[in-house]
């Protein structure tokens, strides 16, 4: 028996700009496959059928859904990115918090010496922190 559990974000005709972002201030990310909608759809032309991006070990895909809905993303479901360096976690944070959200400023909470959480401008919700040792 073979089981895959496969992380999926669906945007709103956004995911060219967040794979962008992501792929710009993000240490690891690596974008594997991008596939877009062509003049018969069903979603907008050139807007994101599906794609493929891992950051560090862990393999995300991605759509623009061809679908209009009435929901979003949630901060009750988020990406928790480690990173080795606090230099790092502060570059990535402030870029993805750019027009975002912040839901934790970076700060040390005793759990991690420096923790942040936040939702970008995508809405996508992210929980950055330094490696601890």
């Amino acid at each position: 028996m073979s089981t895959q559990l496969t992380l999926q974000l669906m945007f709103q005709g956004q995911a060219n700009e967040a794979l962008a972002l992501y792929a710009n201030v993000i240490p690891g990310f690596t974008l594997i496959r991008k596939d877009l909608y062509g003049p018969r759809g069903p979603g907008k032309e050139g807007s994101v059928h599906e794609a493929v991006f891992v950051i560090g070990d862990t393999t995300v895909h991605c759509i623009d859904s061809p679908v209009d809905h009435e929901f979003g993303f949630t901060p009750s479901m988020s990406l928790c990115l480690t990173l080795d360096d606090r230099t790092d976690v502060e570059h990535v944070f402030a870029a993805l918090a750019e027009n975002g959200k912040k839901l934790m400023p970076l700060n040390d909470y005793g759990f991690n010496p420096c923790f942040g959480w936040l939702q970008d401008c995508f809405g996508v919700s992210w929980q950055i922190a330094v490696k601890s040792v």
